[in-house]
């Protein structure tokens, strides 16, 4: 996708020089940070980042490092706009603490009772989950992340129609996990509430009084900004893939913000200031304290070896929590194609460190906000680059070999030609699939992915990613998932069963139209 960067390479002396914040001469605890910084871009292969640091209500560090888009050498500024995905899942939680100062909700009572629009899998979740519930992700509900990533679509209503299909694998508060569609529902019950779309309520509402003001809310309007960064993902020769935006408007409430460590420093201080931001109150002071207190447990077992100092794991609302070497953490991190980025703060010892960068899954600003943060509590030094490079390799060793021993196993012929395989397959909780044949290979579409299916044993084929510029890559490209199609009794092809959440039992997609061979798509 083609960037429209407004600054001229002319203006890149001076931009910098308003965009990074000097430090001074007297704090010593930033020394030696840019050699650092270099040395974990080089270890990552990491095009940039950019990160800022706060202390009680000030500033106190703001830079950026490497390129903001690699091929132009444009570089990182504190100013850089980056996409920071679920470190929005905040905002759109104060946003129901606000309504609830206002008296317009109640977190603790049945959702239903203000967005009937929503209906869950049964009577009893429907009749009892609440906005508390939903914010610290204890409804019962597993991720169903490929719902709204591999079936995208803009409409809220659409997104909110398959939640009553998402079978729950717990009961309700009976343990913590992830769901990005419960916050995509409070967006919608902003929204009914207020009567204004969840984006002009952030703007209003934060970025105007907080003077946030690059910050945006859609890949459009990053579009139309001045300094935006690209997004990069990394190839198996190490070299930089550059990546297109991924418009997620419909999951907008779950981590559609895009902003500079400049802008979300002030959204920091807020945090550490009870609330409040050059004394005017931005966050409501009760919520604010309930939201960074434990609401459901992550976590309950002892600390790990290796982070003996690192204790307990809850979450509160948009929030994770825990002990950080005897000090009390509140973070959140954020993933979406090409971006990733953290934002941290210490609210007893008033700090706080946003690290924005561009790149995809990345583990620089984990790295980037760990390091300043030893420094800042004067901790014993620990050398994080080479720690957590260490552990990724371990696993990446572990993955090769589960790969190569899958890849061993026994391969049994399919029992249909590759034609009787096409047609369409649907699910209400995700979306449709459509199976085509092309040339002598099965391939399957859903609205934004193509993959190629490799057969691996009887009916089961292995699902790879299909680039439109590089093709397949069955070292790097394997999608995740493998689709096992199902005959019925007449031998036909009537489905197929995809693994698309770890902690749930596969999900049957049913053949929808019976189409002897699909056209590929043009």
């Amino acid at each position: 996708m083609k960037l429209r960067i407004i600054t001229a390479l002319l203006g890149i002396v001076s931009l910098n020089a308003v965009a990074q914040r000097p430090v001074s001469k007297e704090d010593s605890r930033f020394n030696g940070l840019d050699t650092t910084f270099q040395r974990v871009l080089k270890t990552w292969h990491a095009a940039g980042f950019a990160v800022a640091v706060v202390q009680k209500n000030k500033v106190i560090y703001a830079r950026g490092f490497g390129y903001r888009d690699a091929e132009k050498k444009l570089p990182v500024t504190a100013n850089t706009l980056f996409a920071i995905g679920s470190c929005s899942k905040a905002f759109t939680t104060t946003l129901i603490g606000k309504l609830q100062k206002e008296g317009k909700v109640n977190i603790d009572q049945p959702v239903n009772n203000y967005l009937p629009g929503l209906k869950f899998y049964n009577e009893v979740m429907t009749d009892h989950i609440t906005l508390r519930d939903m914010m610290s992700h204890r409804t019962g509900l597993s991720r169903f992340d490929m719902s709204w990533y591999l079936f995208n679509t803009s409409s809220t209503d659409s997104l909110l129609k398959r939640i009553k299909y998402m079978e729950p694998n717990a009961g309700l508060r009976e343990k913590w996990q992830y769901n990005n569609f419960m916050y995509m529902a409070q967006g919608a019950l902003i929204e009914k509430l207020t009567g204004k779309s969840w984006g002009d309520n952030i703007k209003e509402k934060f970025f105007i009084p907080l003077g946030m003001t690059h910050s945006n809310v859609s890949i459009p309007e990053l579009l139309k900004s001045e300094e935006i960064s690209t997004g990069y993902g990394v190839k198996p020769d190490n070299t930089l893939d550059k990546l297109d935006y991924y418009n997620i408007d419909g999951m907008a409430p779950a981590g559609a913000i895009n902003s500079n460590v400049n802008d979300m420093a002030k959204w920091l201080i807020a945090w550490i200031n009870n609330g409040k931001y050059e004394g005017k109150e931005i966050i409501p002071e009760d919520f604010r304290n309930q939201a960074i207190s434990s609401q459901a447990i992550v976590e309950g077992a002892l600390p790990e070896k290796g982070s003996l100092d690192t204790y307990f794991g809850n979450y509160g609302f948009g929030w994770f929590l825990d002990s950080y070497k005897g000090h009390y953490r509140v973070e959140h991190g954020g993933n979406i194609d090409g971006f990733s980025a953290i934002s941290s703060f210490f609210p007893a010892d008033s700090i706080g460190v946003v690290v924005l960068s561009n790149q995809h899954g990345s583990k620089v600003p984990v790295i980037v906000k760990d390091i300043i943060v030893d420094r800042l509590l004067h901790l014993k030094y620990q050398d994080w680059n080479s720690k957590i490079k260490s552990e990724r390799d371990k696993a990446e060793l572990a993955s090769a070999k589960e790969k190569k021993k899958a890849i061993e196993t026994q391969h049994n012929p399919s029992t249909h030609a590759l034609k009787d395989f096409a047609g369409s397959y649907t699910h209400p909780a995700y979306g449709t699939m459509k199976i085509y044949v092309q040339n002598d290979s099965l391939f399957a579409k859903s609205k934004i992915r193509t993959y190629w299916l490799r057969h691996a044993n009887y009916d089961i084929f292995e699902l790879f990613d299909k680039d439109p510029k590089d093709g397949v890559n069955i070292t790097t490209g394997y999608a995740g998932f493998n689709l096992q199609f199902h005959m019925n009794l007449s031998g036909n092809i009537d489905g197929f069963e995809a693994q698309l959440e770890s902690k749930l039992k596969p999900f049957l997609f049913a053949r929808v139209e019976d189409v002897k061979q699909l056209k590929a798509p043009e």
